[in-house]
């Protein structure tokens, strides 16, 4: 009799709520690059820890569909099904922050053609969206759980032209020339090539580092992060960009980059 008391229990103590999965450390140089084109766009990134993720969006009937190419564009593949209804349910339900408020999280939107037709579009998605989003003006910015960079095709006048923004602008490398507002452009990224040399035998020419370091400080010194693409998506490049303080280091490969940015950075002399 005891014996079939105790079976009467199984179910019931099979049935508790298992502990909830510790939370996956927040990656705050970890970019996914054409996020979209993962298994689970936005979804994967954040299972893996990143903090920036970046969309192609091309403008069909009224609406910006995420793909690379035009021809690749789906029905129901939106920007605001994808990336901005998720963060902000995300957000919801962690407390205000996509992660913890000591981790920003920055979607990057990349117009790929048509800017002012595409931004159009965009505006009332951001301002729909506004208690998620960073809110800029010319001469500060409030933070929120998600800050959006508009990159590619950018609608420059037509945002430049606003007294209240709910994104910003993604500068290139002649703008750290120009200095233009950190509240405008507070990123600047730009091509890998021709800027700098491809990697030979693993390493970048002692010339191509000591302009990257100089191009790090400067845009740090203006308030800015900085970014590449392009550069080759290999350890031994996202080790060089990590070691000059690049912000934001590209990639495909989430789970190994995630796994690169966990090892703490070697020590001197170490030999690596």
């Amino acid at each position: 009799m005891r014996l079939l008391s105790l079976f009467a229990l199984l179910p019931v103590v099979g049935s508790l709520p298992l502990p909830a999965a510790p939370p996956v450390p927040a990656l705050p140089r970890a970019h996914a690059h054409n996020d979209y084109e993962h298994p689970r766009p936005l979804l994967d990134a954040l299972d893996q820890g990143f903090t920036s993720v970046e969309a192609d969006v091309h403008l069909v009937d009224g609406h910006l569909l995420v793909a690379h190419d035009r021809d690749q564009v789906r029905s129901g593949r939106t920007l605001e099904a994808l990336y901005l209804d998720p963060l902000a349910e995300r957000v919801r339900t962690n407390g205000g922050a996509v992660y913890d408020r000591s981790a920003p999280f920055t979607l990057w939107v990349d117009i790929k053609a048509d800017p002012e037709g595409s931004y159009a579009a965009l505006r009332p998605l951001l301002e729909r969206h506004q208690d998620l989003l960073t809110r800029f003006t010319d001469t500060n910015r409030t933070p929120g759980a998600v800050t959006v960079i508009l990159s590619g095709a950018r609608p420059t006048a037509t945002v430049r032209g606003e007294a209240v923004r709910w994104c910003a602008l993604d500068g290139r490398l002649p703008d750290l020339d120009a200095n233009p507002s950190p509240f405008l452009y507070p990123v600047v990224s730009d091509n890998w090539r021709p800027t700098f040399s491809w990697f030979r035998d693993q390493r970048l020419p002692e010339a191509d580092r000591r302009r990257l370091r100089d191009l790090v400080r400067r845009a740090h010194e203006q308030g800015r992060q900085i970014r590449f693409w392009g550069v080759q998506d290999e350890p031994f490049a996202w080790r060089e960009l990590r070691d000059a303080g690049v912000d934001l280091i590209n990639t495909d490969r989430l789970a190994d980059l995630r796994a690169f940015l966990l090892q703490p950075p070697p020590r001197r002399g170490s030999g690596e």
